[in-house]
């Protein structure tokens, strides 16, 4: 099916996953019932992205990290089971290929549309561990927009509630938790193309470089260079509807490879209690050219990326307190 405006079009196929297009450009695809091998525990995906341009930022299945798949959702530890993709760090033993590899499943879209610039999508899904056991329920809620007066940049929009399906706690962690410093990855992350090895990180107030690691930000930016092209792309990851606290902690690299992700458990469990929930959210700017702080603050404003109330799906500040009113944190 196709259907579109002239500008921005939406190709779905009915079996695996989703094309978004301005023109004839796909600039994103989402691959919702991927073929994966268990031990990359397999859920959905979005390669490849693209800037306006046509400039893919993402890789697909790295040598070095065949679970890192462009932007996706991954927990290396949703209790003992890995959402993630690949071994598991174990404190005193390094990381092992372990039978938990569990996996994210589609399982139906309540909405899939296209309104003016925007594509938006409503997603359910299930959370099962290594043996098929459900773990979890997830609604997502994703939108991918293109502005009319585009500056060079369009953006993604992403929240995901995710409701605990046991009759125990569920403790989302990471390995910093687990005794791997600077470790704490775990979210909504990004791998980049091999080609971003070595770019800039920027983050607010002046912050900037591999000093970022862990450290609190309201956003964090990768600025990285294509091969080919003479070109640079920057890829912006804002926190979206924290409500009133501290900013989330991020996970970022610039080498050996590039990566981003919030990172809500860096160094600390998330524990869901029984019939609890725990939302994340997050807006994405995929931008042709370096930008630099000014640009992405303003970009940031103009289009209300940190607000709750912009977040697909988003609720406000009062909503948010009683929708993780059964959510603590452990230390």
């Amino acid at each position: 099916m196709s259907q579109g405006d002239g500008k921005l079009r939406l190709v779905h196929d009915y079996g695996s996953h989703l094309d978004v297009s301005v023109g004839e450009l796909v600039i994103a695809r989402y691959v919702y019932s991927p073929l994966a091998a268990q031990r990359e525990s397999p859920k959905p995906y979005f390669v490849p992205v693209r800037t306006l341009a046509g400039d893919v930022v993402t890789v697909f299945r790295p040598n070095d990290h065949v679970w890192h798949k462009g932007i996706y959702l991954g927990f290396p530890y949703v209790g003992e089971e890995n959402l993630y993709g690949g071994p598991t760090y174990v404190d005193g033993e390094g990381y092992l290929f372990l039978d938990n590899n569990g996996s994210m499943v589609h399982e139906g879209f309540d909405l899939l549309e296209l309104s003016g610039s925007s594509v938006q999508f409503s997603e359910r899904l299930g959370w099962f561990d290594h043996d098929g056991q459900r773990l979890a329920d997830e609604h997502r809620v994703v939108s991918l927009n293109v502005p009319d007066a585009p500056d060079g940049a369009w953006f993604l929009r992403f929240s995901a509630n995710i409701h605990n399906h046991r009759e125990e706690p569920l403790v989302f962690s990471s390995p910093t938790v687990r005794g791997r410093p600077q470790a704490g990855y775990g979210g909504l992350m990004w791998r980049g193309p091999r080609s971003f090895t070595g770019g800039e990180i920027i983050g607010p107030d002046g912050r900037s470089g591999p000093d970022m690691m862990g450290q609190r930000a309201e956003w964090l930016a990768f600025v990285g260079r294509h091969d080919e092209v003479d070109r640079q792309s920057t890829i912006v990851f804002v926190e979206a509807g924290r409500g009133p606290g501290e900013p989330i902690q991020w996970f970022v690299r610039s080498e050996p490879y590039a990566m981003i992700g919030s990172a809500p458990f860096f160094d600390a469990d998330v524990v869901v209690e029984k019939g609890g929930s725990f939302r994340l959210a997050s807006s994405v700017i995929i931008a042709d050219g370096a930008w630099d702080a000014g640009d992405i603050e303003k970009y940031v404003d103009v289009h209300d990326l940190a607000s709750a109330d912009g977040a697909p799906g988003g609720h406000g500040p009062g909503a948010s307190r009683r929708r993780t009113s059964k959510v603590r944190r452990g230390r």
